[in-house]
């Protein structure tokens, strides 16, 4: 056993005399030495981004490389942040070793725009930058601006602030980005729609298209019509709950009022009269506690069939002039109108 001691003891020796000060004091030390250089693209490049060309080269970054010192294996960056953040919150481009160049797509670009919080298609400033990585040893290059105008795929919207917002239910008055929002049917349309609640008669408000003061549409010279601009607010003719559609291209508008409830012959009135929902405009949805038997039902509005949803599909979702939904079971439920997403309109039955 003591022999086997001393041979452990023995080989830790020599593995230590192998480590001496002087081989660790003739390692190369690494440091930088020389910055690597952006060279492309040059200050004020724009970049207007377009969906249908997502996997195309948006640019093709080229530098000179960073200097360590040695033949070492670097790691290149292209980091991008918005202009004047000094790059606290940068996002990757791309990511390169030993190479200078690397080609970023449009999706990639878009992408990384949206995520520094930039608004779809309107140009914004950024920065770009090289950063070079060989261990813990980083440098960073030049710093370049560029300008890039993001798109989204998303349906647009429009915005609907007003002097009504706060006593209405939402956040501030005449706040673009808390006010409530318009929906077009699909990606490059325009054709909006949204349910607005407006506590008072004459109360004022304008379009936005985006969630700030840009791109405002104001009241036309006309009941129905808007402008691309102007001084004059349209008007809520009385208070309640509207369906607001727009036209951004035609210039038009209407402001329909509404009071929702239920009908079919599994509601407390048949098929014959709607019974009525009450709004909240604090959970910002219509509720109603009823006994339904096990057979069918809709949501209208105004007892009148010219707007009534049902449910295709049975998914939840709710579509104008729907399927009628089938009500489980007999008995007493809580039932819920969700009009608040703009065209994304949703409803629940609870039994109680």
């Amino acid at each position: 056993m003591k022999n086997i001691t001393k041979s452990i003891i023995a080989l830790f020796a020599v593995v230590a005399l192998s480590c001496s000060v002087e081989d660790v004091q003739d390692r190369p030390v690494i440091e930088g030495v020389d910055s690597p250089v952006l060279t492309a693209p040059t200050s004020g490049a724009a970049y207007v981004l377009s969906p249908a060309n997502a996997t195309a080269q948006a640019e093709r970054f080229t530098w000179k490389s960073a200097n360590y010192g040695g033949a070492v294996e670097v790691v290149y960056t292209i980091e991008i942040d918005k202009k004047g953040n000094a790059f606290k919150t940068p996002k990757d481009l791309a990511s390169r070793k030993s190479e200078n160049q690397a080609s970023v797509s449009v999706e990639t670009m878009n992408n990384a725009a949206l995520a520094l919080n930039s608004t779809p298609f309107a140009p914004s400033e950024f920065e770009i930058r090289i950063k070079s990585t060989v261990g813990t040893e980083v440098m960073v290059s030049n710093v370049v601006g560029i300008v890039i105008t993001p798109y989204t795929t998303e349906n647009p919207k429009l915005w609907v602030p007003g002097g009504y917002a706060k006593a209405s239910g939402y956040p501030n008055d005449w706040d673009p980005a808390t006010s409530p929002q318009l929906s077009a049917s699909a990606y490059g349309k325009v054709d909006f729609e949204g349910f607005i609640n407006f506590n008072d008669a004459g109360s004022e408000y304008k379009f936005t298209s985006f969630p700030e003061w840009k791109g405002e549409y104001a009241a036309g010279a006309t009941p129905g019509t808007i402008l691309a601009s102007g001084p004059n607010n349209l008007k809520i003719p009385a208070a309640g709950y509207y369906l607001i559609v727009v036209d951004t291209e035609k210039l038009t508008y209407s402001a329909t009022k509404t009071a929702w409830g239920i009908i079919g012959d599994g509601t407390p009135a048949g098929w014959d009269n709607s019974t009525a929902m009450t709004y909240d405009k604090t959970t910002k949805v219509w509720t109603l506690t009823a006994n339904l038997t096990a057979k069918e039902m809709k949501f209208r509005a105004n007892n009148a069939w010219d707007y009534n949803l049902g449910d295709t599909g049975a998914n939840g979702t709710m579509e104008y002039g729907g399927d009628n939904i089938k009500v489980p079971s007999a008995g007493n439920y809580t039932i819920t109108l969700d009009l608040s997403s703009p065209r994304n309109y949703k409803y629940s039955l609870t039994k109680n």
